[in-house]
Formats: structure tokens, C-alpha cells, sequence
């Protein structure tokens, strides 16, 4: 296959742009859940009171354990239903 094929739009830097946004709002995404499910309950209490009633949720502290079963049962479907593709 030769560099001539592949349409010029991949190699943009609109895609790249895009492409980082979405990292930087996952890696944010990710920290905001990693202090509110575990960070959080390491600190002191605080006079804040949306840093207390983070401090004090328990919602996000069991979603993690009780999605996990859930997603081992998603990724096993998944990889079925390719399968079943595949060889059909």
C-alpha cells in the first residue's frame, strides 16, 4: 500500500488537536474519580462543604467493585459475539 492511498484527513492536525482533548479530559476525568473515591477519605475532614459531602459519599467508593463483574461479563460477550462472527 503505498503513502499516496491513505486520504490526507488522518494526518491532519485537527484529528491530533481533537485526539488530545480527549486525553487531557479522560486524564482529568480519571483524577476527579481517583480523589473522590479514595484520596478523599485519606484527608482530614474539611470545613468545605462540597469537599465534606465528597469526604462523606460512599456512592463512588463500592461503584468500581460492582462494575468489575459487570465488565468481566461485557469483554467475555464481546469477544463471543467476535468470535461467532468470524467463524460464521
Amino acid at each position: 500500500m503505498s503513502r499516496q492511498s491513505i486520504p490526507s484527513r488522518i494526518h491532519s492536525g485537527a484529528n491530533q488537536f481533537w485526539g488530545l482533548c480527549f486525553g487531557i479530559f479522560g486524564f482529568i476525568s480519571f483524577l476527579g474519580f481517583f480523589y473522590a473515591a479514595i484520596l478523599s477519605k485519606l484527608l482530614p475532614p474539611s470545613e468545605n462543604q462540597i469537599l465534606s459531602a465528597i469526604q462523606k459519599d460512599r456512592y463512588y467508593c463500592l461503584l468500581v467493585p460492582l462494575t468489575l463483574p459487570v465488565l468481566v461479563v461485557a469483554v467475555y460477550l464481546h469477544w463471543l459475539s467476535m468470535k461467532l462472527f468470524k467463524h460464521a
